[in-house]
């Protein structure tokens, strides 16, 4: 029984082989070229080094994976981040930061490069799924680091949202877009939100009034008007969601938003416009003349 220990490295990772082969050929070639998912063993030469297993002999091969630890350290996440900030990462890497840890099979990194493949590479889709997606999904990430994720992805949507709220004054339907966007466009149940507004159409408020399922969600006009009533808002702004990416509104919504307007009109209040939200795009009512302008 012939054997060699062959130390393969690349960028990031370094495997220590275990060839047996029970040929009685002698090893030359000293490069080793494997497919990692497959595991197969095939001929390669470099310049003049050469070195054969064939793939019809009974061929066990053992690979010893490192972990991030043993990486250099200018490539482990954490020590990537101190040296050269977060922005040097990829997506991996920071999703690999917060998970801390990853499988048997694979390492942090590797785990969470699948997680994101999984989800088409978007970082949207991700902040869709939840703990139990996560969990029964993905060897490696219990409950805890399911919690982590979606924690982190919550804060990040927050801050999109402050940074929105501070240009508060609303001029134009893409100002109310952007106001809800971080927290509409990405979720899978529907949700209506009131904005209130003062007279210089400064945002004073809001409000979610009712989630659903992926249909429409029930609302009560008498609670809109209370709660604008209550803030002394002079103007309000109506939004909800569409889970399904659809912008084009339904007959409910119209009938909905025929009846505020006139509820509106009683207790002297302006509906200003109502927008429909449909991930990474919308519709407006005032925009395309079904609400008039004040």
């Amino acid at each position: 029984m012939a054997s060699i220990v062959v130390k393969v490295m690349n960028m990031r990772q370094s495997y220590t082989l275990f060839v047996k082969s029970d040929t009685k050929q002698p090893f030359f070639l000293l490069l080793l070229k494997i497919d990692l998912f497959e595991h197969n063993l095939m001929l390669v030469s470099q310049r003049h080094c050469y070195f054969y297993i064939s793939l019809s002999t009974k061929t066990r091969l053992m690979e010893k994976r490192l972990s991030i630890k043993e990486w250099k350290e200018e490539d482990r996440p954490r020590e990537k981040l101190t040296e050269k900030g977060s922005r040097a990462l990829s997506d991996a890497e920071l999703l690999a930061i917060l998970i801390g840890s990853g499988n048997k099979e694979e390492s942090a990194v590797e785990l969470s490069r699948r997680i994101l493949h999984q989800l088409n590479n978007n970082l949207n889709d991700l902040g869709k799924v939840d703990i139990a997606y996560l969990t029964q999904t993905f060897k490696g990430i219990g409950e805890a680091k399911a919690i982590t994720i979606l924690a982190a992805l919550e804060l990040g949507r927050r801050r999109k949202l402050s940074e929105v709220t501070e240009r508060s004054k609303i001029t134009a339907s893409i100002d109310v877009f952007k106001v809800f966007e971080p927290l509409l466009s990405d979720l899978p149940h529907e949700e209506f939100w009131v904005l209130l507004l003062n007279r210089a159409n400064k945002i004073i408020g809001q409000t979610c009034l009712s989630q659903g399922g992926t249909g429409q969600t029930v609302v009560e006009i008498p609670q809109v008007l209370k709660i604008a009533i209550d803030k002394l808002a002079t103007g309000i702004i109506v939004c909800h969601n569409h889970p399904s990416g659809n912008m084009e509104p339904s007959q409910q919504d119209v009938q909905i938003t025929s009846k505020l307007a006139e509820a509106c009109k009683i207790v002297g209040i302006d509906l200003l416009d109502h927008l429909i939200v449909a991930q990474q795009h919308y519709y407006s009512f005032a925009d395309n003349g079904r609400i008039a302008a004040r």
